[in-house]
């Protein structure tokens, strides 16, 4: 079996989990791939265990990389301290497509590499729908 790199994605309320879980219905099977999600009354300490905990569960030795909600907020703070060189990478604005994306290229990248590949890809993924028609009219 392939290692694959490991995946947590950590947003405010249920976004995480919707995700996930849209993720699944589209391509069934997902691996090596948690959700968290944060709410108001949790303490950093209670989410920080949380964290680790999922980390764990989804690290196979190759990297785990944690997808947040935005920059800033309580998910993407808290997911920094667990910020390691070559171990863990931390990337905010995750969408759907990013998700999506990681079920199906996660094999053959290193950490670092890989963060940059799903920055890209989730930037290129968001889009203006009337430029894209106007585009294809062409």
């Amino acid at each position: 079996e392939v290692t694959l790199i490991g995946v947590v994605i950590i947003t405010h309320g249920n976004i995480a989990m919707e995700m996930l879980n849209t993720t699944k219905f589209i391509m069934g099977k997902v691996e090596h791939m948690v959700a968290i999600g944060v709410e108001p009354q949790e303490s950093v300490e209670e989410l920080r265990r949380k964290i680790n905990e999922a980390i764990k569960s989804v690290d196979q030795g190759e990297g785990v990389l944690i997808l947040t909600d935005m920059f800033g907020g309580t998910p993407s703070n808290v997911g920094l301290s667990f910020l390691e060189e070559g171990k863990v990478e931390v990337i905010t604005g995750v969408n759907l497509p990013v998700v999506l994306k990681l079920c199906t290229n996660r094999a053959g990248w290193n950490l670092s590499e890989l963060a940059s590949f799903v920055k890209s890809y989730g930037q290129k993924n968001i889009t203006i729908a009337s430029e894209i028609l106007r585009q294809r009219k062409k």
